[in-house]
C-alpha cells in the first residue's frame, strides 16, 4: 500500500471541504479502495497508486470548479467525481457550462445562468460596457442578472466590494406607520436584493461580507457624497429616483466601478409633480460611448406563466388610455 499527500494551500479548506467536512464525505465515498485521513489543508491518501492519481486528479477537477465558481454542493461533488479524468473532458465541462449560460453556480449546487435572449444580451453589454442600463417589467430577471454578475466579479477579484441600493420610495404605503426605527422600516424595501444574495453565497460566507463592508444594502439617500471605487454598484428600481438623485448617483462613479442600473417605467411611485430620473436619464445619456442600454419586454419573464398575462392585461388598458 502507497501513501499521498495532498496539500490544499490554493483555496480555504474549511469552505471548499465543507461543513463538518461534507464535501469531503462525498468524494471518499466515491473511492471506497482508498483511506483518506485529512489534517486541515493536507490530505493523507493510501491504497493503490493507480486509484489515488484518480483520486488527485478529482480532487483537482473539484477544485477548479471552487475557483471558477466560487461554490460546491453535494451533487457538484458526485457528478464530478463520475466524471473522466483527462484534458479532453476538462474542455468539456467548459463548454457544457458555457451553451447553458452558466454565470455562477450558487448554493446547493444552482446554477444562476442567463435564461433569455436579452439576459444573455445584458450579459454581453455588461462585459463592454462600464454603466448600463436596464429597462423592462418586473420578473424578466434584470435584478437577479445584475446581481449575478456582480457576485461573480467579487469572487473573481475583479472589484473589492459590491453595493447595492434602491430609492425608498412609498409603493402606496406610509413609511411612518410602519414599526421599528429606520432600518427596519427601509429593510422591507431592499429585501428582493437580500433574497438574490442568499441564493448565491453561503449564509455564513454573507454575514461575513456584509458585517465587513464588503456588500453594502442601502437606501439611494445613502449614497450622497461618496465616491464608489473598485465597486460593482447596482441601482435598482431606478424609476423611483428623482431627477436630482438619479444624478447625484451616477456622478458618485470611481475608478475601476461598474454601474448597473435597473427600473421599471410602468411602476413610478413618485408623485404625479416629480419627474422619474431614469427617464430623463435614458434619454439624455442613450448615444454616450460607454454606456450600455437595454429593453426586456414581457417575452423575459421567468416568474410564473400567468405573470406575462397579467402584464399583457395592463398593457392593453395603457394602451387604450
Amino acid at each position: 500500500m502507497s501513501e499521498k499527500i495532498i496539500v490544499i494551500d490554493s483555496v480555504d479548506p474549511v469552505d471548499f471541504f465543507g461543513p463538518g467536512n461534507k464535501y469531503l464525505k462525498v468524494l471518499k465515498d466515491q473511492f471506497p479502495k482508498l483511506k483518506v485521513v485529512d489534517r486541515g489543508a493536507e490530505l493523507r491518501i493510501f491504497g493503490e497508486p493507480s486509484e489515488m492519481d484518480v483520486f488527485r486528479d478529482t480532487l483537482m477537477r473539484i477544485m477548479r470548479h471552487y475557483e471558477r465558481f466560487g461554490s460546491l454542493s453535494e451533487d457538484v461533488i458526485f457528478q464530478l467525481s463520475k466524471k473522466q479524468i483527462n484534458q479532453e473532458e476538462d474542455e468539456d465541462e467548459n463548454d457544457e457550462y458555457e451553451g447553458q449560460h452558466v454565470i455562477l453556480v450558487g448554493n446547493d449546487g444552482l446554477l444562476v445562468r442567463a435564461r433569455t435572449d436579452n439576459q444573455q444580451k445584458f450579459v454581453g453589454i455588461v462585459k463592454e460596457n462600464d454603466m448600463v442600463f436596464a429597462l423592462g417589467p418586473s420578473g424578466t430577471g434584470k435584478t437577479y442578472t445584475a446581481v449575478a454578475l456582480a457576485v461573480k466579479a467579487l469572487k473573481n477579484k475583479e472589484v473589492r466590494k459590491i453595493i447595492l441600493t434602491r430609492p425608498a420610495v412609498e409603493a402606496g404605503e406610509n413609511l411612518g406607520f410602519l414599526p421599528g426605527d429606520l432600518k427596519e422600516k427601509l429593510d422591507p424595501y431592499l429585501q428582493p436584493l437580500f433574497d438574490a444574495l442568499r441564493d448565491m453565497i453561503p449564509p455564513e460566507k454573507l454575514k461575513y461580507y456584509m458585517e465587513n463592508g464588503i456588500i453594502q444594502i442601502a437606501p439611494l439617500a445613502y449614497m450622497r457624497g461618496r465616491t464608489l471605487d473598485n465597486a460593482w454598484v447596482i441601482l435598482d428600481e431606478a424609476q423611483n429616483a428623482t431627477r436630482n438623485q438619479m444624478k447625484m448617483f451616477l456622478t458618485r462613479m470611481g475608478q475601476s466601478a461598474k454601474f448597473v442600473i435597473t427600473g421599471d417605467m410602468s411602476q413610478i411611485d413618485l408623485p404625479k409633480n416629480q419627474q422619474s430620473g431614469l427617464l430623463e436619464a435614458y434619454s439624455i445619456l442613450k448615444n454616450v460611448k460607454g454606456i450600455g442600454m437595454i429593453e426586456f419586454d414581457k417575452a423575459d419573464v421567468i416568474r410564473h406563466k400567468l405573470v406575462k398575462k397579467v402584464l399583457e392585461a395592463y398593457e392593453k388598458i395603457e394602451n387604450k388610455k
